[in-house]
């Protein structure tokens, strides 16, 4: 069940995640999770597995690589990376990895490269995210702005043209903005713009960008009159030298929290996060089998230690079964 609609945020992400699970649980039939699944792997010669892909997705990757370390044959490194979802899917579809990380579903022309290469998947949801937009702490005057400000400020018509943030907002000051943003190989990237603009390559290009979430963070955080948006883990764990605003969307005025996302009130700048694992190098791999069953079997406590937003304990066990029954796409 690939390529997802990125309209579904309007509806219950949870339901959705969990809907679409079970459609392909369905499909599948009932038959029995294999045990080799949970086969214990031996120790191969030494090795480097990567999970590289979104830098949203990286600290739950880096949690769920120190989560799975005890267990690691003698001689196997894990690696993240923070490359971007699309630099990751390149990586993927071509075969030349095995684990990609992506905050965003894979897209249709992403699925036909896969295709062409041979490259069969098996999609796992693994958390939620709240696409954050923040500010320097030392802004007294911006507390919050509206997905129609938003659209003002970021959309391809705005470059050259809104310089100024009494040109978001009339009641703010007449003094520069500087703007800090995700570049075009990220997920955050795409999501923004499709749920802001419209379109997911409507977007302004003159602005501080980079696929390296701490970038964007150093750019808002050093400047008083920045504003920029990233994932919700970087806002939590940089709380201290950012400040989030509050986004006026469908559902009022809401706070990115654990809650507002869960409950599905912090839209349209909700999302799924996802691992999509090489079908070839699971069947072959025990290794990766036992990683990827140990990261699904321990994702809510891995969630919250990479301040990401944790998924249901239901919804777990639904991606559990997904993976148990190798359910493709």
């Amino acid at each position: 069940m690939c390529c997802s609609d990125q309209s579904e945020p309007m509806r219950s992400l949870g339901f959705v995640i969990a809907a679409r699970l079970a459609g392909s649980l369905l499909a599948a039939g009932l038959a029995a999770a294999s045990g080799a699944a949970l086969a214990q792997p031996a120790a191969p010669a030494a090795k480097t597995v990567l999970i590289s892909g979104s830098s949203t997705v990286f600290p739950f990757s880096q949690a769920a690589i120190e989560a799975y370390k005890t267990r690691a044959p003698k001689g196997v490194t894990f690696k993240a990376l923070a490359i971007g979802t699309s630099a990751g899917f390149r990586e993927f579809c071509s075969g030349k990895l095995s684990i990609a990380a992506a905050s965003r579903p894979i897209s249709s022309d992403e699925l036909k490269r896969c295709a062409a290469a041979g490259v069969h998947f098996i999609e796992l949801p693994v958390a939620f995210d709240a696409i954050t937009v923040v500010v320097n702490p030392s802004n007294s005057f911006a507390k919050q702005i509206s997905t129609t400000q938003l659209r003002t400020l970021w959309n391809r018509q705005a470059q050259g043209k809104v310089l100024r943030w009494s040109q978001v907002n009339p009641a703010w000051p007449n003094t520069p903005i500087k703007l800090c943003g995700p570049g075009k190989d990220s997920g955050t990237y795409d999501t923004f713009n499709k749920a802001i603009n419209g379109n997911e390559n409507n977007s302004r290009q003159d602005v501080s960008t980079s696929e390296d979430d701490n970038v964007l963070v150093r750019c808002v955080a050093t400047n008083p009159l920045a504003l920029g948006y990233f994932g919700f883990d970087y806002a939590q764990t940089n709380r201290s030298s950012l400040r989030a605003l509050a986004v006026a969307g469908s559902r009022g005025v809401v706070t990115p929290s654990v809650d507002s996302v869960q409950q599905s009130r912090y839209l349209p700048l909700s999302r799924p996060l996802f691992l999509y694992v090489n079908d070839q190098a699971l069947t072959r791999s025990p290794l990766i089998r036992q990683f990827i069953s140990n990261t699904l079997q321990n994702g809510g406590r891995i969630a919250r230690e990479a301040d990401v937003i944790p998924l249901q304990d239901s919804t777990y066990l639904l991606v559990t079964s997904k993976l148990y029954r190798r359910i493709l796409g």
